[in-house]
């Protein structure tokens, strides 16, 4: 058994890291909320570019509307954007979304080439020794669009020099505070659901307007050149926002389990501590009775 001081020496640093995890898991769930707010604040412009891009859809021959648009029948390569975090600290995190990535391009007999954003992300790749294009570390909590938009041009280039055929972005969905979904989706060629999208409002609204007719300004062509690669570095960036609140989500339930595992271990600790001061207690008791009875008994043979 450990001496007492040795056991209040632990319980000691045991506190001090009970209360990093805590503090961290303050920062954490501040982080999320601008997270999201970052996210709502490009919803207004995500859902009038989609209704553009369903209507667009719904016309006939719309693979020649732009080059973004068009389906490659011979599909070879595939480019990836997988989304992790700088850090460590958030359990499983990065480990599920990389497992996911992987697993998803295992059966495709296409080579898959990476974008990484995220160190732990690049260095997973690295590890496997899958091929890296780039890598994009240090990106700012709650980025704005220009911090992030390289990412998305990028891909765009890629695509349309068409060294890849298609491109995917995989990242961690943000459900709710407990649950947290590896995602790969795909990102080019732009595929529109008319029926159900992730920024599709209410299908009467929709519909109706739908039903309008659309008047380009200057010109259809310079429109489809503007909004189509900005809506898909949109979609990259709505990624990143929603791997981010995603990543702190985890973060911050790891060290709120880490926090309390800490102060149950402090409990058991505190009891095994004063279980050794006692029986140290007792024995400095029982040496001191045993010191009088030895001196009792050597007045009495006197």
């Amino acid at each position: 058994m450990s001496s007492a001081r040795e056991m209040r020496l632990r319980i000691k640093s045991i506190k001090n890291l009970s209360q990093v995890t805590r503090a961290l898991q303050t920062v954490s769930a501040s982080k999320i909320r601008k997270s999201m707010q970052a996210m709502d604040a490009t919803s207004a412009y995500a859902e009038k570019a989609m209704q553009i891009l369903i209507h667009l859809a719904k016309q006939p021959g719309r693979q020649m509307l732009h080059p973004l648009l068009a389906e490659r029948p011979a599909s070879k390569n595939n480019l990836c954007i997988l989304i992790t975090s700088d850090r460590g600290l958030a359990g499983s995190y990065n480990v599920n979304i990389v497992r996911k990535a992987l697993q998803f391009f295992e059966s495709s007999k296409k080579t898959t080439s990476y974008i990484a954003v995220g160190r732990k992300g690049r260095d997973m790749l690295i590890r496997r020794r899958e091929k890296v294009i780039a890598d994009f570390s240090q990106i700012p909590n709650s980025p704005k669009f220009n911090d992030v938009s390289a990412i998305g041009w990028l891909a765009v280039d890629e695509f349309l020099e068409k060294r890849y055929d298609h491109v995917f972005v995989a990242y961690t969905q943000f459900e709710n505070m407990l649950t947290q979904v590896p995602t790969v989706k795909s990102v080019l060629p732009l595929m529109v659901d008319t029926e159900r999208d992730n920024h599709q409002i209410s299908s009467e609204k929709t519909e109706k307007k739908m039903a309008g007719v659309y008047s380009y300004e200057p010109s259809q062509d310079e429109i489809l050149d503007e909004i189509v690669p900005r809506f898909t570095a949109l979609q990259i960036y709505q990624a990143i926002l929603v791997a981010q609140a995603s990543e702190n989500a985890a973060r911050m339930m790891s060290m709120q389990n880490a926090t309390e595992n800490a102060t149950e271990l402090i409990s058991v600790l505190q009891l095994e501590y004063n279980k050794a001061r006692q029986q140290s207690i007792t024995n400095e008791m029982l040496d001191i009775a045993g010191g009088a009875e030895a001196l009792s008994q050597a007045e009495e043979a006197k």
